[in-house]
């Protein structure tokens, strides 16, 4: 059996700067349970494992293959396979981990992340903030995806606190209910596209998807009507293609989503923009002469709820504090696992 991997996003760059080792072959991560992965490879699915030697090498818990990684694998014995390296990422979608110092992977290799809210009681706009926070620093494109709107009585309302917090963040408001807003995904899902579906539980994600597939592959459970919060579906992260050539990365509801990494310069951009004004570089915003930001907000151009949102979120970053050498280092460890690697990749590169 012979499989395209153009169906599960391979492009041109990707297979040109693939690892030309004996044995090896290219494949992508497609779904991961514990340090079980499952690979797809042009001979089909592989479950498979890293190698002792990778493992070893890994410095972190990021380190490690995430679902959308394009890998080098060896196949084994019964259909199977050991993961040998991870291909470069070009993206990186990564979440604080409980009880744990370093990030947890999302999804990586993505071209867009579909933020979903449901426009019910569960709306909130300071969980969208949240989101895009990671989403700008990821290296994929953010855009903001309402669902059921079949079921909301205040559209314009909602629209308006949305747009607020989202400046030059595309909304597409749909429901997988009536179809409404479903040609509005269409531009995203090309062929050698990835798309990535984060929000919290019974927004609806599984349900848009199997709208998307045209047929019901995921499993899909209605939100609680006492107080429209729904309760976790999928369980794992799955990359699947989609009929257009596209691929989509469920994912787990995240009620609570802790902060790793983020650019909140982008998220936040007016309060960017006013802290450069503050008569001290290093201006925190709350009781500081000459502070800008503070200025804003008692002329009522920037709300306490936003300010105190963006200083929620710095306090919870682990960037906070960090100089540049710093930040490019974590950027590399995220990317690449570590220096090491990275030379490794580097010399693969000129080699080949």
């Amino acid at each position: 059996m012979t499989i395209n991997l153009t169906k599960y996003g391979l492009t041109t760059a990707v297979e040109t700067t693939s690892l030309k080792e004996d044995g090896q072959m290219l494949g992508r991560v497609i779904s991961q349970h514990r340090d079980l992965y499952q690979v797809i490879t042009a001979t089909g699915e592989r479950q498979a494992r890293v190698t002792g030697k990778l493992a070893h090498a890994a410095t972190s818990p990021t380190a490690f293959p995430a679902v959308g990684d394009w890998v080098q694998v060896c196949p084994t014995a019964d259909d199977q396979a050991q993961i040998e390296a991870i291909r470069p990422r070009q993206s990186v979608l990564a979440r604080g981990a409980v009880n744990q110092h370093d990030g947890q992977i999302i999804a990586t290799n993505i071209n867009t992340i579909f933020i979903c809210m449901s426009l019910n009681a569960d709306f909130n706009v300071r969980r969208v903030e949240r989101y895009l926070t990671i989403a700008w620093d990821s290296g994929a494109l953010p855009v903001i995806i309402l669902t059921k709107a079949d079921v909301c009585t205040d559209l314009a309302a909602k629209l308006r606190a949305v747009a607020d917090v989202s400046v030059g963040v595309s909304t597409i408001t749909c429901s997988a209910e009536t179809g409404q807003g479903l040609d509005d995904l269409q531009p995203y899902l090309t062929t050698g596209q990835t798309v990535a579906f984060v929000g919290s539980s019974g927004v609806g994600k599984s349900t848009l998807i199997n709208r998307l597939l045209g047929q019901d592959v995921l499993t899909t459970k209605t939100i609680r009507e006492d107080d429209d919060k729904g309760r976790h579906t999928t369980t794992s992260r799955q990359l699947i293609p989609l009929p257009t050539g596209a691929c989509v990365i469920d994912t787990p509801g995240m009620r609570e989503l802790q902060i790793f990494v983020g650019d909140l310069d982008q998220t936040f951009a007016e309060i960017a923009t006013l802290s450069a004004q503050c008569k001290f570089n290093d201006c925190t915003h709350t009781s500081e002469p000459g502070c800008a930001v503070r200025a804003a907000v008692e002329a009522g151009t920037v709300t306490v709820e936003r300010l105190q949102s963006y200083q929620k979120l710095q306090r919870e970053m682990s960037y906070q504090g960090l100089n540049s050498r710093q930040l490019e280092q974590a950027k590399i460890q995220r990317m690449f696992g570590g220096k090491q690697a990275m030379k490794r990749v580097k010399q693969r590169y000129h080699r080949d």
